[in-house]
C-alpha cells in the first residue's frame, strides 16, 4: 500500500498534504500546484465560494475531483463560525469544515474556547468537524471530546512561514491522543518542516502561505509533495535513537592491541 493513502472523515485519500488556497498572485495556477502537489484535499474559505460577479469565484479554478474542506476563516466566535459552516452545507459544499475562530487580528491565534463550543455544536449536526488549534493539551482532548475528526495545531501564527516553532507541544498531542489525526496547520515555510512534522508521527501536514508566496509555487507544491513522502516514510521506518555523546559506527576494541 502507498505510505501516503489513508482514510478519514469517511473519505479515501492518496496523499496527506492539504493545500490551502489563499495568496495566490493569480488563481488559476490552482489546478497546477494541485496537480504537483499531488493533492487530494484543498481547503477554502466560505466567504470565496460562489461569491457575486465583483470578485471571482475560487471554485472556478479547484480541480472537480478535489476533496473541499470549507473553513469558517472570518468567524469571531463560536456562533459566526456554526453559521458559516451551515451556509457551505448549504452552498452544496458537503460536510467537511475546517473551524477556524479567530478574535486576535494581530496574530490570528485561534480561540480554543470557542472553537470547542462551534465544534460540540457542528459535530451533533453531522459535520466532519477539523479544528484549527493552538497546541494545548487539554483543549485537544475537549475537542476530541466534542467530537472533532482531527485535531489541526498551529506550528506557527498564520502565513508567518516561521515553521514548527510549537513542536514540543505538537509532541506531545501525538503521544497522548494517538488514536486521534494530528494535522499540522499554519507557519510551515519550508518542504524540510513539513518533513519534520511528518517524522514525528502527525497524520498530514496543511500548507499554503509557503507554496503561494513562492517564486515558483508550481515547483514549490512538488517539493512538498516529495518532502511529506520523505518524511512519512522515515517515520514508519523508526527513527534512530539520539544519543547525548559520539558512538563510533565501527567498534575499536581489539584493533591496534586496544582493549
Amino acid at each position: 500500500m502507498n505510505i501516503n493513502h489513508w482514510e478519514i472523515g469517511g473519505k479515501k485519500l492518496r496523499s496527506r498534504l492539504i493545500i490551502g488556497t489563499g495568496k495566490y498572485a493569480d488563481q488559476s495556477i490552482l489546478p497546477q500546484v494541485m496537480q504537483a502537489a499531488q493533492a487530494d484535499v484543498v481547503t477554502v474559505a466560505v466567504r470565496r465560494i460562489g461569491t457575486s460577479g465583483l470578485q471571482e469565484n475560487i471554485m472556478e479554478y479547484i480541480p472537480k475531483n478535489a476533496v473541499l474542506m470549507p473553513n469558517t476563516s472570518g468567524a469571531r466566535n463560536a456562533e459566526e463560525a456554526v453559521r458559516i459552516a451551515r451556509l457551505a452545507r448549504a452552498a452544496g459544499c458537503g460536510d467537511w469544515i475546517k473551524v477556524e475562530v479567530i478574535g486576535d487580528a494581530r496574530y490570528l491565534l485561534p480561540d480554543n474556547q470557542e472553537t470547542i463550543k462551534a465544534t460540540q455544536i457542528l459535530a451533533a449536526e453531522g459535520f466532519r468537524v477539523f479544528p484549527y488549534m493552538n497546541p494545548d493539551l487539554y483543549s485537544a482532548r475537549a475537542l476530541v471530546a466534542a467530537g472533532a475528526t482531527a485535531v489541526m495545531p498551529l506550528g506557527a501564527p498564520i502565513g508567518s512561514n516561521r515553521g514548527l516553532q510549537t513542536r514540543e507541544m505538537i509532541r506531545i498531542l501525538l503521544s497522548e491522543l494517538p488514536t486521534i489525526p494530528i494535522i499540522v496547520d499554519a507557519g510551515i515555510g519550508r518542504p524540510s518542516e513539513a518533513a519534520e512534522a511528518m517524522e514525528m508521527g502527525a497524520a498530514a501536514v496543511m500548507v499554503n502561505t509557503a507554496i503561494a508566496s513562492a517564486g515558483d509555487p508550481v515547483k514549490m507544491a512538488e517539493a512538498f509533495a516529495y518532502a511529506v513522502a520523505a518524511g512519512r516514510l522515515a517515520y514508519l521506518s523508526g527513527l534512530g535513537k539520539q544519543q547525548d555523546a559520539a558512538v563510533a559506527s565501527s567498534p575499536l576494541t581489539g584493533f591496534l592491541g586496544r582493549d
